[in-house]
């Protein structure tokens, strides 16, 4: 909702100001010129990012037009669940959940939780070190030391789409430049043409120039930012369950194990300290 909210300001701004000024609309429409752009653009876009990433990319890009993926509610879930899972091994030993992580879609403690169970990879991030914890083969600092890697390794992945997004953001003025260049040439072939017909051609090529950098900052970069965000939000979340598992592991209570996952998050999601004790032990009695 807020990208089209936000759309429709930069419209509303830029040509509501320019008629106010006079200005006609009209002219503004120069489809070739958006063919010029638009094209160059995609055809530099492919040629950067073919294969993986720009199948990552298209991928990541709807999701821009929906809600943040995680909210508070995701995390009072994650906390649910990792308290009943931890409180599990702490009264029945690490064997006891053995179930729950190979087979989590038919576990009672996950499907308790919908929102998490929906979420393939953080499913498959809680229960791959829930199953090394069964295993026993490793300590607390090595399993952090593979959380670490596997954190950062997803969030380089990650980063492509916004980075992506954002190269094509910053060339999107150059392209407009390109399609400002051939609305010259075309404009000085016709030398010798009426004095007004001259000022209607150089007016459609700067109007490329216009276009380039309007739909670079005033459209894509936003998306690139939306797309950085969204990542560092799934970065904090797997950073979230980290703390909670290596805080068990270090031999802290479920409750005091939660309470470290609550503080990696930001202000806006945290719940207090109250609210998440409350919800943890409804959702335990259920």
């Amino acid at each position: 909702m807020f990208v089209a909210i936000g759309y429709i300001i930069v419209l509303a701004s830029v040509f509501g100001g320019f008629a106010m000024a006079g200005g006609h609309l009209a002219a503004l429409f120069q489809p070739l010129e958006l063919v010029m752009i638009g094209g160059a653009a995609l055809g530099a876009f492919v040629t950067a990012n073919g294969g993986a990433p720009l199948k990552a990319t298209l991928k990541a890009l709807p999701t821009v037009f929906k809600g943040a993926q995680y909210s508070k509610a995701v995390y009072m879930e994650l906390f649910a669940l990792l308290f009943e899972l931890l409180s599990k091994v702490r009264k029945e030993g690490l064997m006891s959940i053995e179930g729950d992580v190979e087979n989590p879609e038919a576990s009672p403690i996950f499907s308790k939780y919908p929102k998490i169970l929906a979420d393939h990879h953080l499913v498959e991030f809680i229960t791959d070190y829930l199953r090394l914890m069964v295993g026993g083969s490793l300590n607390a600092f090595e399993i952090e030391n593979l959380m670490d890697v596997e954190i950062e390794t997803h969030h380089h992945e990650g980063a492509i789409a916004p980075s992506a997004v954002n190269s094509m953001a910053d060339g999107m003025p150059a392209f407009g430049i390109v399609a400002c260049v051939m609305g010259v040439v075309h404009t000085m072939e016709s030398v010798g043409a009426p004095p007004a017909e001259l000022g209607l051609l150089i007016a459609k090529a700067l109007v490329g120039t216009f276009l380039g950098i309007l739909l670079g900052y005033g459209f894509i970069a936003p998306l690139a930012k939306i797309l950085e965000y969204r990542l560092e939000d799934q970065t904090r979340i797997l950073q979230t369950v980290k703390v909670t598992l290596l805080a068990s592991l270090n031999g802290y209570a479920p409750q005091v194990a939660v309470e470290f996952g609550r503080k990696v998050l930001a202000s806006h999601d945290r719940p207090s300290f109250k609210e998440l004790e409350d919800h943890v032990k409804q959702a335990k009695a259920k």
